[in-house]
């Protein structure tokens, strides 16, 4: 039995894989980045920033695995999972992290930015309200700009990087 559930296996690994299907026309305008990892070096200097975009059944659905590294700590890693929401017609995301946090809301795709309007991030006993916006430099980089809100309201900004396409390993 053992047997011929590892030979069912190999068989399967030995069928031609299908080339991926165009993405569906909410997550078009995202397709530079996919299939590439983008990274950038986080303002303190210590930290990089690597952002790694693929497709998930036949471009339905974007994935981006997230890690933020320094020396001397663990890294610190999340993914998104960006798709169109069909009660709402509306480009969503939902994002989780490995110190349990998560977030979730909606991406505004605009000719050469990605606005993500205000949304919370909740981990155990905390929140945050943040918002974000991408900006493509050109099909080799694209800048962020990531706020979060203070306690008085005012949005500060949290960070600013800029993401460069890494080439293939």
């Amino acid at each position: 039995m053992k047997t011929r559930l590892l030979w069912s296996t190999l068989a399967c690994l030995a069928l031609p894989m299908p080339a991926p299907a165009a993405p569906i026309s909410a997550l078009q305008p995202m397709s530079f980045l996919a299939g590439a990892c983008w990274k950038g070096t986080m303002p303190d200097g210590k930290q990089t920033d690597e952002h790694c975009f693929s497709w998930v059944y036949e471009g339905r659905y974007l994935r981006d695995v997230h890690t933020v590294h320094a020396e001397g700590r663990p890294d610190y890693v999340g993914e998104t999972v960006y798709y169109l929401d069909p009660s709402t017609n509306k480009l969503n995301y939902l994002y989780f992290e490995n110190s349990g946090g998560i977030g979730r809301g909606t991406a505004e795709l605009q000719a050469d930015k990605f606005v993500f309007p205000e949304a919370d991030y909740l981990a155990a006993g905390y929140s945050l309200k943040y918002r974000a916006q991408w900006s493509k430099v050109d099909d080799s980089a694209y800048e962020v700009h990531n706020e979060i809100q203070g306690k008085d309201g005012k949005w500060v900004t949290q960070f600013k990087i800029k993401l460069v396409k890494q080439p293939k390993k």
